[in-house]
């Protein structure tokens, strides 16, 4: 079996926002293509955002698996870290809002924004 990483996005104990890497198994199809397990999808959602795009802190409001189709997105969370992910990378974003929770963007949620010079497209699998 081969392992994938899988960048994933996710709402911590403490409410705010993490990353961490989990790995996926890619153990069906054949030797000369590997496969995950099939991931059920609701619809899929496509973006463009323009040079200079950057969004507020905020949480994903289901989860989703976010495609970046051109240019670059970097996602920055509530510690002060951030990533940066280019054209044919990926993650998994589960940061929601905990449970009862009123969102407050001093603890809640990510930004994201727009980098470089070419617009950013990206597409949402809707899960």
């Amino acid at each position: 079996m081969i392992p994938f990483t899988q960048v994933a996005l996710f709402t911590d104990t403490d409410g705010r926002a993490r990353f961490r890497e989990e790995t996926l198994l890619l153990n069906e199809g054949t030797p000369s293509a590997r496969l995950s397990t099939l991931f059920p999808a609701t619809g899929l959602q496509l973006r463009q955002s323009p040079v200079g795009f950057r969004s507020p802190f905020h949480c994903t409001d289901a989860p989703q698996w976010l495609f970046v189709l051109s240019g670059q997105m970097e996602i920055g969370l509530q510690d002060g870290s951030s990533r940066t992910f280019g054209p044919g990378e990926h993650f998994y974003s589960a940061d929601t809002l905990p449970a009862g929770a009123t969102f407050d963007a001093a603890v809640h949620g990510h930004w994201s924004r727009q980098v470089g010079d070419v617009p950013l497209v990206t597409a949402f699998v809707k899960v």
